[in-house]
């Protein structure tokens, strides 16, 4: 985005929202599903839309893509109408559009913070994917114009929806294995070339933002607890055509208030997906963990390793979805509202000034 452009838009906030901020309540009729725009119609935006079909209270209503023909293959595949399917330079008459209460941003990261805000000044929700930007000054300008809006902003956490994921966070809050004291989080891909992630232009950092964002976000919730202090490594082959302007890989170590330690991995050269939250009395593991299914789980206690069965219920990525859509119906907070995604990235960035300064890094409360 243009620098000029970024100021216009930003400038928006104040005097643009107060438009949409007077529309009062964000509440809705109980009685119709909540309309989805989708921003961005590449692979992964392909499976959400699948989903819906899933979904009790939500709805595809409209596409955004800079690509004609995505509009008209996936306009056909969902029944989308012409009158529905937007470009990015006519994104902004979706303002005029009933049939959207929410518009989901899936594009590369450097672009969420603006179609976050000009969705907000068109008065409609947002959904946002991680990472919500590419720094934490980005997501309060988020924040504040959702907020300036009077509408939601609820960031694409899709593992907090996960069933094995919610029971983990359940028995480590509980102390089922007793008190956490260490928890480890790793998660890595071997990223292939010619990508917008390796592109720091576009998505902001490598790995970390990328995948390492998992790790991070699932410390976080299995411990309930901010970070106040991190140590981070960084290992990259700059020779790796890959990594010209993105990192490999990261470990990093966090530390709680109640003096639990995390250990955390971020790859893109390697593959691996899991956590394990060790207490006094054993420990919970999960391996795949933040995956788009396989989920499996296992519990230690008392010198005892068995598997632990979670009930599907409803995947992830419609029960994100059906979140959102209740809490506009609801007029209630989503689970992971903006201010979690911010959390994030003031970790990210003291992770990566860790590493790039070569020393532990407060953080402030």
């Amino acid at each position: 985005m243009r620098e000029t452009d970024r100021r216009t838009i930003m400038a928006g906030i104040g005097a643009g929202l107060v438009v949409a901020a007077a529309s009062g309540a964000c509440a809705a009729p109980r009685d119709r599903k909540i309309g989805y725009a989708i921003v961005g119609l590449g692979g992964y935006a392909e499976l959400i839309m699948s989903k819906f079909a899933e979904c009790e209270h939500a709805r595809l209503t409209a596409l955004v893509s800079g690509t004609p023909e995505k509009l008209e293959r996936f306009g056909a595949r969902y029944q989308i109408p012409p009158t529905h399917r937007y470009s990015y330079a006519t994104f902004d008459r979706i303002r005029d559009n009933p049939d959207v209460d929410v518009v989901y941003v899936i594009l590369p990261n450097s672009m969420h913070a603006e179609y976050t805000v000009r969705a907000a000044r068109a008065g409609k929700h947002v959904m946002c994917e991680k990472p919500m930007a590419v720094s934490a000054a980005e997501c309060r300008t988020m924040i504040d114009a959702c907020r300036a809006a009077g509408r939601k902003l609820m960031i694409g956490y899709r593992s907090r929806f996960e069933p094995h994921n919610r029971l983990a966070i359940q028995l480590a809050r509980e102390g089922f294995v007793g008190p956490t004291r260490i928890v480890t989080s790793e998660h890595g891909f071997n990223a292939q070339p010619n990508q917008w992630r390796l592109d720091r232009a576009l998505s902001g950092g490598g790995s970390l933002m990328d995948i390492g964002i998992y790790s991070l976000n699932a410390v976080r919730y299995l411990t309930g607890e901010e970070p106040v202090a991190v140590s981070a490594i960084e290992s990259t082959d700059r020779s790796d055509p890959r990594f010209r302007t993105v990192e490999d890989r990261i470990t990093f170590l966090l530390r709680f208030p109640s003096g639990i330690e995390a250990t955390c991995v971020s790859s893109y050269s390697s593959n691996h997906n899991a956590y394990r939250v060790i207490g006094t009395k054993g420990r919970i593991e999960l391996e795949p963990a933040t995956g788009y299914d396989g989920h499996k789980m296992f519990v230690n206690r008392d010198g005892r390793t068995e598997p632990r069965a979670v009930a599907a219920g409803k995947g992830q990525h419609a029960g994100q979805l059906d979140h959102l859509a209740e809490c506009i119906l609801d007029d209630t907070q989503p689970l992971v509202p903006g201010e979690e995604g911010l959390a994030d990235l003031r970790v990210i960035e003291a992770i990566y000034r860790s590493a790039r300064e070569g020393r532990r890094v407060q953080l402030d409360a």
